[in-house]
């Protein structure tokens, strides 16, 4: 099946062909009928899959073919991030470009006047974070009253975030006849649980159940001493000197030290965690999709919502605490039809934690082996030596005590 012989509303096939889309992938194959149907879908599958198109297409055509009959909200999209509402607006607007179909997305960390300014002009398709959607509606500046399609999106990592509960009193004030879609990358038997509580009869679609991981991605862990990680992460980087890599470390912490020691080398670098201001971090994920630096550091809270073009390599500088997390690390590369590489670089302590991952995997993850000559050619030649390392620690430690002392004598 094609999509330009698919019998989606004229505007949606264009912009589709415009947007490149010729082909479906096989959760766009397998959900897009029902959701035209009007039934309820539980689909899980792998990150990079299509998922987002998935929804968005159906739910396009569906607002499309039904004339509004009453001014208010139809379809209502909840995110865990704001990274991932940002992103998913876009493909809306991308794919509903000339419809008249107006979407708008709305979450927290920046000013509300602008989100309710656009709000009173009126809006078809909601996509949202729960704290600031709660916070309009509680405020009387949004209505869920006229809902006719809910979206779950990224429901796993909603309840990792502990959004349960807004889920639930949600679900409280949505009109009892509409469409529940319930999307997620990983599934246990809690989100099964949510997930029957809110569907009615739903069609059950499952690709790749027994592997997480998308199957365009090429996966290795290397062996590496916990202080020797930045040196390899150095070499990495510069015999890939023109790929577009992103690096997954534990704490936000972490991600500033990586990039300011990638920078006493040389690399270009910039980071994404929680502390990062909001427009800031929107402008670092739009400079990264423009390619105009190549190596972007994050931690796992802003691994959902990073969807960048042609990112070659995901480094998993430190590896996850929770095992499905690494799936929406790696899902960062091979998507759609392009394939990606994941490198993880694993400490002693960090054993464990690629036990778990194997495991939950059910497979085990390639070993490169580094013999003792290579691994110390590779610490000896790294620009920032560990000699060099200690003293830049002493010189820090010396800088911050005589700070100290200066703010004694004031």
């Amino acid at each position: 099946m094609k999509f330009e012989d698919s019998n989606f509303e004229p505007v949606i096939k264009k912009n589709l062909a415009t947007a490149g889309f010729t082909r479906p992938t096989d959760i766009q194959f397998r959900a897009i009928p029902p959701v035209l149907r009007g039934e309820d879908v539980l689909a899980i599958a792998q990150t990079g899959t299509g998922k987002t198109a998935a929804f968005v297409i159906p739910v396009l055509n569906i607002l499309l073919r039904n004339k509004r009959h009453e001014a208010g909200i139809r379809c209502l999209v909840m995110v865990p991030t704001r990274e991932l509402a940002r992103q998913i607006t876009s493909v809306f607007n991308t794919l509903g470009k000339g419809s008249g179909i107006k979407t708008l997305s709305v979450f927290g960390g920046v000013e509300q006047e602008p989100q309710i300014e656009r709000l009173n002009q009126g809006v078809d398709i909601l996509v949202a974070t729960p704290g600031r959607m709660f916070d309009l509606a509680s405020q009387g500046y949004l209505s869920v009253d006229h809902v006719q399609i809910l979206v779950l999106d990224e429901a796993d990592h909603m309840l990792d975030l502990g959004f349960i509960n807004d889920i639930r009193q949600l679900v409280t004030k949505l009109p009892a006849r509409r469409q529940t879609l319930f999307f997620s990358a990983t599934i246990n038997p809690e989100i099964k649980k949510l997930a029957y509580s809110l569907v009615k009869n739903a069609i059950r679609i499952q690709i790749s159940p027994k592997d997480p991981v998308s199957r365009n991605v090429d996966h290795s862990v290397a062996f590496i001493g916990m202080d020797d990680k930045r040196f390899f992460l150095e070499r990495m980087i510069n015999d890939h000197p023109e790929s577009k890599i992103l690096v997954f470390v534990r704490t936000k912490v972490r991600a500033e030290r990586v990039c300011a020691a990638l920078e006493r080398v040389g690399i270009q670098s910039r980071v994404m965690h929680g502390d990062v201001e909001q427009k800031k971090r929107f402008a670092t994920l739009s400079q990264f999709r423009e390619g105009l630096f190549k190596v972007l550091i994050a931690t796992d809270v802003t691994a959902r919502g990073i969807d960048i073009p042609d990112v070659e390599y995901v480094v998993n500088y430190d590896l996850p605490e929770k095992a499905e997390n690494y799936v929406h690390r790696v899902g960062r590369t091979g998507r759609g039809n392009r394939r990606g590489t994941a490198v993880s670089f694993c400490s002693n302590e960090e054993k464990p934690l690629l036990e778990a991952i194997e495991a939950f995997m059910e497979k085990e993850i390639q070993v490169l082996s580094i013999d003792c000559t290579d691994y110390e050619a590779i610490v000896d030649l790294a620009v920032e030596s560990p000699k060099d390392w200690r003293s830049l620690i002493e010189q820090a430690e010396k800088d911050e005590e005589k700070h100290r002392k200066g703010k004694r004598k004031k």
